[in-house]
Protein backbone atom coordinates (compact mmCIF):
# COMPACT_ATOMS: atom_id res chain seq x y z
CA UNK A 1 0.00 0.00 0.00
CA UNK A 2 1.44 3.40 -0.88
CA UNK A 3 1.30 6.02 1.74
CA UNK A 4 -0.30 9.18 0.85
CA UNK A 5 1.14 12.52 1.16
CA UNK A 6 -0.24 15.93 0.83
CA UNK A 7 0.57 19.79 1.37
CA UNK A 8 -2.53 20.68 3.95
CA UNK A 9 -3.00 23.36 6.59
CA UNK A 10 -0.91 23.72 9.84
CA UNK A 11 -4.07 22.54 11.81
CA UNK A 12 -3.88 19.15 9.78
CA UNK A 13 -0.61 18.55 11.07
CA UNK A 14 0.11 20.26 14.57
CA UNK A 15 -2.05 17.45 16.56
CA UNK A 16 0.72 15.16 15.91
CA UNK A 17 3.56 17.58 16.18
CA UNK A 18 2.20 18.84 19.31
CA UNK A 19 2.01 14.82 20.71
CA UNK A 20 5.23 13.54 19.94
CA UNK A 21 7.51 16.29 19.86
CA UNK A 22 6.70 18.11 23.17
CA UNK A 23 4.97 15.56 25.31
CA UNK A 24 3.80 17.08 28.53
CA UNK A 25 4.51 20.72 27.62
CA UNK A 26 1.88 23.35 26.39
CA UNK A 27 0.41 23.60 22.88
CA UNK A 28 2.06 26.75 22.27
CA UNK A 29 5.76 25.08 22.83
CA UNK A 30 4.58 23.11 19.66
CA UNK A 31 4.18 26.40 17.15
CA UNK A 32 6.62 27.80 15.06
CA UNK A 33 7.20 31.34 14.46
CA UNK A 34 7.44 30.62 10.78
CA UNK A 35 4.54 28.11 10.32
CA UNK A 36 2.32 31.03 8.91
CA UNK A 37 5.36 32.66 7.07
CA UNK A 38 5.83 33.49 3.61
CA UNK A 39 6.66 29.83 1.75
CA UNK A 40 5.95 27.72 4.49
CA UNK A 41 4.36 24.54 4.18
CA UNK A 42 3.00 21.59 5.77
CA UNK A 43 3.07 17.84 4.58
CA UNK A 44 1.05 15.39 5.94
CA UNK A 45 1.40 11.33 5.46
CA UNK A 46 -1.88 9.84 5.88
CA UNK A 47 -2.59 6.20 7.03
CA UNK A 48 -5.59 3.99 5.92
CA UNK A 49 -9.16 5.00 6.10
CA UNK A 50 -12.84 5.49 4.81
CA UNK A 51 -12.19 9.77 5.36
CA UNK A 52 -8.83 9.81 3.98
CA UNK A 53 -7.16 8.15 6.79
CA UNK A 54 -5.52 9.98 10.31
CA UNK A 55 -2.41 11.76 9.68
CA UNK A 56 0.88 9.69 11.09
CA UNK A 57 3.67 11.53 9.63
CA UNK A 58 4.35 14.93 9.15
CA UNK A 59 6.78 17.64 8.78
CA UNK A 60 7.17 21.67 7.95
CA UNK A 61 9.13 23.46 5.79
CA UNK A 62 10.22 27.25 5.70
CA UNK A 63 12.53 28.70 3.16
CA UNK A 64 15.49 29.76 5.77
CA UNK A 65 19.27 30.19 4.91
CA UNK A 66 21.77 27.53 5.83
CA UNK A 67 23.15 28.54 9.40
CA UNK A 68 26.94 29.41 9.78
CA UNK A 69 30.02 29.09 7.16
CA UNK A 70 30.46 26.27 5.09
CA UNK A 71 27.72 25.40 4.17
CA UNK A 72 25.96 24.48 1.01
CA UNK A 73 25.15 27.17 -1.12
CA UNK A 74 21.35 27.66 -2.50
CA UNK A 75 18.32 28.66 -1.58
CA UNK A 76 17.64 26.51 1.41
CA UNK A 77 14.28 25.34 2.78
CA UNK A 78 14.59 24.23 6.97
CA UNK A 79 12.70 21.33 7.83
CA UNK A 80 10.86 21.31 11.80
CA UNK A 81 8.14 19.07 13.42
CA UNK A 82 9.48 16.48 11.62
CA UNK A 83 7.37 13.42 13.53
CA UNK A 84 5.70 10.14 13.37
CA UNK A 85 3.22 8.94 15.43
CA UNK A 86 4.40 5.67 17.46
CA UNK A 87 2.52 2.75 16.35
CA UNK A 88 3.41 4.38 12.66
CA UNK A 89 7.30 4.05 13.27
CA UNK A 90 9.40 1.73 10.89
CA UNK A 91 6.17 1.76 8.25
CA UNK A 92 7.65 4.64 5.66
CA UNK A 93 5.74 7.73 6.96
CA UNK A 94 8.65 9.35 7.45
CA UNK A 95 10.64 8.80 4.33
CA UNK A 96 7.30 9.58 2.99
CA UNK A 97 7.19 13.15 4.49
CA UNK A 98 10.30 13.95 3.45
CA UNK A 99 10.34 12.49 -0.35
CA UNK A 100 7.10 14.93 -0.68
CA UNK A 101 8.52 18.05 1.16
CA UNK A 102 12.00 17.72 -1.12
CA UNK A 103 9.74 17.44 -4.22
CA UNK A 104 7.79 20.61 -2.62
CA UNK A 105 10.47 22.30 -1.96
CA UNK A 106 12.88 21.72 -4.81
CA UNK A 107 9.32 23.39 -6.92
CA UNK A 108 9.41 26.18 -4.80
CA UNK A 109 12.97 26.85 -5.68
CA UNK A 110 14.81 25.25 -3.30
CA UNK A 111 18.71 23.30 -3.71
CA UNK A 112 19.38 22.82 0.02
CA UNK A 113 17.21 20.95 2.81
CA UNK A 114 18.36 21.16 6.32
CA UNK A 115 17.13 20.77 9.93
CA UNK A 116 18.22 21.01 13.76
CA UNK A 117 17.45 17.13 13.89
CA UNK A 118 17.36 15.31 17.02
CA UNK A 119 20.19 13.31 18.31
CA UNK A 120 18.33 10.10 17.87
CA UNK A 121 16.86 10.75 14.63
CA UNK A 122 20.41 11.12 12.98
CA UNK A 123 20.76 7.55 11.57
CA UNK A 124 17.09 8.16 9.76
CA UNK A 125 18.23 11.10 8.40
CA UNK A 126 21.89 10.07 7.01
CA UNK A 127 19.32 6.95 5.21
CA UNK A 128 17.95 10.00 3.15
CA UNK A 129 20.80 11.18 1.96
CA UNK A 130 21.87 13.84 4.64
CA UNK A 131 25.09 14.20 6.46
CA UNK A 132 25.97 16.27 9.77
CA UNK A 133 27.53 19.33 9.57
CA UNK A 134 29.13 20.69 12.66
CA UNK A 135 28.78 19.00 15.55
CA UNK A 136 26.11 17.91 18.15
CA UNK A 137 24.54 20.90 20.69
CA UNK A 138 21.87 21.00 23.04
CA UNK A 139 18.20 22.51 22.56
CA UNK A 140 17.07 23.17 26.00
CA UNK A 141 14.00 21.54 26.83
CA UNK A 142 14.30 19.48 23.85
CA UNK A 143 17.69 17.55 23.83
CA UNK A 144 20.84 16.96 21.36
CA UNK A 145 20.85 17.76 18.19
CA UNK A 146 22.85 18.03 14.63
CA UNK A 147 22.33 19.90 12.27
CA UNK A 148 21.46 17.50 8.85
CA UNK A 149 22.00 18.91 5.19
CA UNK A 150 21.01 17.74 1.96
CA UNK A 151 21.57 19.20 -1.46
CA UNK A 152 19.08 18.36 -4.00
CA UNK A 153 19.51 17.71 -7.22
CA UNK A 154 19.24 20.36 -10.13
Amino acid sequence: MAIRTAVVPLADVFPLRWEVLRPGLPQESAAFPEDAGPGAFHIAAFGPGPSGGTVLGCGSFYPEPFPGPGGPAGTAYRIRGMASAEAARGHGYGAAVLAAGSREAAARGARVLWCNGRTEARAFYERHGYRVHGEEFAIEGVGPHYVLVRELDA
